[in-house]
């Protein structure tokens, strides 16, 4: 797992497109000091602010392909080792989220629902169109692939779970890396989500979301982001927390559908799993978001 403690952001002037004078700006990390983590990011702006004035290409805007995530560490679990196996993070917007060192978690999207065509209602069943499956239909359609696949692996155990946009699967029985090939390999075969798969990769973990999305719990996002400039921003995101906290109690995150398979459960894998299942609600019965 990548989760620097030491993050700064570098600035410098460059030109823009039309001539004009355009300020720069890039965080860097650092595992030691802010001293170094500075020093890499005024670096690193002033490199791109050379290369923006000389015309080149704009930096790649999709942050899990090359760098650590800039997110605060608000917990921390070990294993029997004493290693540590999970962490649970605040995200950019302002989400737990929980990153596993090696207890896999597989992000798998449902298509996106069809919207309402002129075709749709009863104009298409007098037209004899089928209609769009529904999303208990998709739901029902995705868990029978995934018993499917674990009938042919009998030793896999599988921990099944419905989000708000698809399913969560959480193997048990054993313990994964999450950038070995065989790993990467039944993570595509379940279906899992081409970026999850990419950020699993590159992170070094696998990745859970614990709580809502402030947008779908009608809460802005938060008003700063890690790292925190002062106490002023911490008193800021505190009580943006409080508001956030308030409306996550209409809405839990995931609930669990079905166990398959082995009944099997690693003992680094028993923790993670209560301490998912706790934070995201599974029994609460409460609209996902």
């Amino acid at each position: 797992m990548r989760f620097p403690p030491y993050w700064a952001k570098g600035k410098a002037l460059g030109m823009g497109p039309l001539g004009q004078e355009i300020p720069y700006r890039c965080w860097r990390w650092s595992d030691t000091s802010l001293e170094e983590a500075q020093s890499l990011a005024d670096e690193a702006a002033r490199q791109l602010a050379e290369r923006m004035s000389a015309g080149g290409p704009p930096p790649n805007r999709y942050g899990y392909a090359d760098r650590p995530l800039r997110e605060e560490v608000i917990q921390e679990l070990q294993n029997d080792a004493r290693e540590l196996s999970a962490a649970v993070t605040r995200n950019s917007y302002g989400c737990l989220v929980l990153n596993a060192a090696r207890v896999m978690f597989i992000d798998v999207d449902f298509p996106p629902p069809q919207t309402g065509s002129s075709l749709g209602g009863w104009l298409g069943r007098l037209l004899g169109r089928t209609p769009p499956p529904s999303a208990a239909d998709v739901e029902q359609a995705a868990v029978a692939k995934v018993k499917d696949w674990v009938s042919d692996r009998p030793e896999w155990a599988l921990r099944v779970y419905r989000t708000r946009a698809g399913l969560r699967l959480l193997a048990t029985q054993e313990l994964f890396a999450p950038e070995a090939e065989a790993t990467q390999s039944a993570m595509q075969q379940l279906g899992c989500d081409p970026l999850y798969l990419r950020l699993c990769r590159v992170q070094q973990s696998f990745r859970a979301r614990l709580t809502p999305k402030p947008w779908r719990c009608n809460v802005p996002l938060p008003p700063v982001r890690f790292p925190y400039a002062d106490a002023r921003a911490v008193a800021s995101l505190e009580r943006w927390q409080e508001r956030y906290q308030s409306a996550c109690k209409g809405a839990a995150t995931c609930r669990l559908v079905d166990v398959l398979g082995s009944s099997r459960v690693h003992a680094e894998a028993e923790p993670i799993i209560a301490l998912h299942d706790q934070l995201t609600r599974i029994e609460a019965g409460l609209p996902l978001a």
